[in-house]
């Protein structure tokens, strides 16, 4: 197929989409179809495109991207999320806090920040991800997400509770470690001058310890005045695992090491 102009008197010419074929031995044409209404740049587009020829123009320049929203990390964090069931061990019942909380999970894994950063991150005006779209929280601001983290510290024992259930069994192997934090501010009270396991020394500090599975499977976590020391922390878990005293229900022969 090829185009072509057939000269028409003192008209403009006709421009023909035509065709070659063979009859008997003979080259013959025929006309399939009469463009002479298309606009000059629509025909040349359609020759370039006949010959096997690339486009004049980038067609990337044909749109106008006025934003665009990473996307694909959002959807392998909280997909894998979802997998896991981390909604319902948040909360069986869905709400906007528990969305809330679970856009700060799914904040600390692909862009961890402050949380002043993380609900600009959210907000419609300054997204930088899909996250607060998918979750249907991108109104929230940083009040917000304190508001949420409150509520799930409420939750705190019985979202442990349900982690033991799920990855502890009688006689299992536990893990448990110690670290501190230091931070800014003066009106935390567990906040205490301590032994700077972070290697921030001078500064107050938090103390916290993580109950684990021999896999690496967080199950609890508790924290300390910054001055607590290793053993009484380790006490304090050893407690929970034999008694409950914490959360009911867990295997009470877990060893902790």
């Amino acid at each position: 197929m090829y185009v072509t102009r057939v000269p028409n008197r003192g008209s403009p010419p006709a421009v023909l989409l035509r065709e070659s074929y063979r009859d008997n031995g003979k080259v013959k044409t025929r006309t399939l179809a009469n463009l002479s209404h298309w606009p000059e740049r629509k025909v040349e587009k359609l020759q370039r495109a006949l010959k096997g020829l690339p486009a004049t123009r980038d067609l990337a320049e044909s749109f106008e991207v006025s934003r665009s929203l990473p996307h694909g990390h959002v959807a392998a964090v909280l997909g894998t999320a979802r997998t896991l069931g981390v909604e319902d061990l948040i909360d069986a019942t869905p709400s906007r806090r528990r969305d809330l909380v679970t856009a700060m999970l799914v904040a600390q894994v692909i862009a961890p920040e402050s949380k002043l950063a993380t609900a600009r991150g959210l907000r419609t005006q300054t997204a930088t991800s899909s996250l607060g779209e998918v979750l249907g929280v991108s109104g929230a601001d940083e009040d917000d997400l304190y508001a949420a983290m409150d509520w799930a510290l409420a939750r705190k024992d019985a979202i442990e509770t349900a982690l033991a259930a799920r990855h502890l069994n009688d006689g299992t192997l536990v893990l448990y470690d110690v670290s501190s934090a230091a931070f800014e501010g003066r009106t935390c009270p567990l906040g205490k001058i301590g032994h700077a396991r972070d290697g921030v020394k001078g500064r107050l500090q938090i103390v916290y310890g993580l109950l684990a599975t021999t896999a690496g499977i967080p199950v609890a976590i508790e924290v300390f005045d910054g001055n607590t020391a290793d053993p009484k922390t380790l006490t304090a878990q050893i407690n929970k695992l034999k008694t409950g005293s914490d959360c009911r229900g867990w295997p009470l022969s877990a060893i902790a090491a």
